[in-house]
């Protein structure tokens, strides 16, 4: 679906700890092929699942036998943007506005919105409207700069006479400057993970056995269907998420993903939600190769942000893990002295940071630690 002006939606209103057995040396080489095997490989398994980004076109929740990892595959749209004049794209997930979200097939994150209030914490993002043919969104900015975040705060720009193609940041300023075109700044903060920028993109892992490193992708991204695969990873309660990029840098070679520093800021204005993610106990196909992670609420939820605050859980006695599939219960559990819940990791002092995970499909949580190898606990 295409996006929406916003003038016509105001009328419609470690490090990694316990990683032992899945973790794997980040890399990945990065390329791009004409087509995605993987991708075509997978038939979408709908029972109990509910797709809740418009742009997913395909997905599975398990490997089935396509690969040795604990993990399923998504597939989603790419759109094509601008960056500093040359190629970009993005994937489209969620939305601080309910409208526009409505309008684009996006997850509703009123969390979001409180990003406005974190200066530097998102960034510009320019629609072209009534743009010549070829007009693109216009990033601001890309991984590897440390400016880079996915939220962005859209910004609409229309033209007071002759349209004329505007591929960078540098060329609307100059436009604008010269009364040749307006730009509206919107109060909508978007997730946009960029997954290609100029001479780089997300890594593809290779291998595909461990649920991070050395990539979040599947395979190399399809540019004839302009589709993007990425491995699909199952946490309680009820959601299915892909992982694009953190605010910590020596955390994101470890999980495969980009460095998205400013994202940080967006811990002290109530624009994320708390996941927790077990070092030890019950092993699974979680991100440090134990049970699935624990959100605070459903993909979805008024209570959930794709941002998440990244809590690690450590049973005292790993032997005596029993599954916990609710924020409540883990609680309860450190209460009581069977688990620390550490902020960050255990490793990092105290110091949480940002990993952003969206959710693009709900799924009940088939896990079962039966079907998983008992491995050495890591305390």
């Amino acid at each position: 679906m295409s996006e929406r002006s916003i003038a016509e939606l105001k009328v419609n209103r470690r490090h990694l700890v316990g990683a032992g057995a899945f973790m794997l040396a980040a890399g990945g080489a990065f390329s791009v092929r004409g087509s995605s095997t993987l991708a075509r490989q997978a038939t979408p398994d709908a029972e109990g699942a509910t797709i809740i980004v418009g742009d997913v076109t395909d997905f599975q929740l398990d490997p089935g036998g396509r690969w040795a990892g604990p993990f399923g595959s998504v597939t989603l749209t790419m759109h094509p943007g601008y960056f500093d004049g040359e190629d970009a794209w993005f994937i489209r997930t969620d939305s601080s506005d309910q409208a526009f979200a409505q309008a684009n097939g996006l997850v509703y994150v009123p969390l979001m919105a409180n990003a406005l209030s974190a200066e530097g914490s998102h960034a510009p993002l320019y629609v072209v409207e009534g743009g010549v043919d070829g007009q693109r969104t216009v990033l601001s900015t890309v991984p590897g700069r440390s400016d880079f975040t996915s939220a962005f705060r859209i910004h609409t720009v229309t033209f007071n006479g002759d349209p004329a193609l505007l591929d960078s940041v540098v060329a609307i300023e100059l436009a604008e400057a010269g009364g040749a075109i307006t730009v509206t700044p919107s109060d909508i903060i978007v997730n946009y993970p960029v997954v290609l920028w100029p001479g780089s993109g997300l890594a593809v892992d290779t291998e595909l056995t461990a649920p991070l490193a050395p990539g979040p992708l599947v395979s190399a991204p399809d540019m004839d269907a302009r589709t993007i695969t990425f491995k699909l990873h199952q946490c309680f309660p009820g959601s299915r998420y892909i992982a694009t990029d953190t605010s910590s840098s020596p955390m994101a070679p470890m999980m495969g993903i980009v460095n998205s520093a400013p994202t940080q800021l967006l811990l002290d204005v109530g624009a994320t939600a708390p996941i927790y993610v077990f070092g030890n106990g019950l092993v699974g196909p979680g991100a440090m190769g134990f049970q699935p992670a624990v959100f605070n609420a459903s993909a979805g939820d008024p209570a959930w942000s794709p941002f998440w605050d990244h809590y690690t859980v450590v049973w005292a006695d790993p032997s005596a893990a029993v599954l916990l599939t609710t924020e409540a219960e883990i609680r309860e559990r450190e209460a009581a002295g069977d688990v620390q819940v550490f902020k960050g990791t255990p490793d990092s002092g105290g110091q949480g940071f940002v990993v952003n995970c969206p959710a693009p499909v709900l799924a009940p949580t088939t896990y079962d630690p039966a079907q998983f190898v008992q491995a050495t606990p890591v305390s």
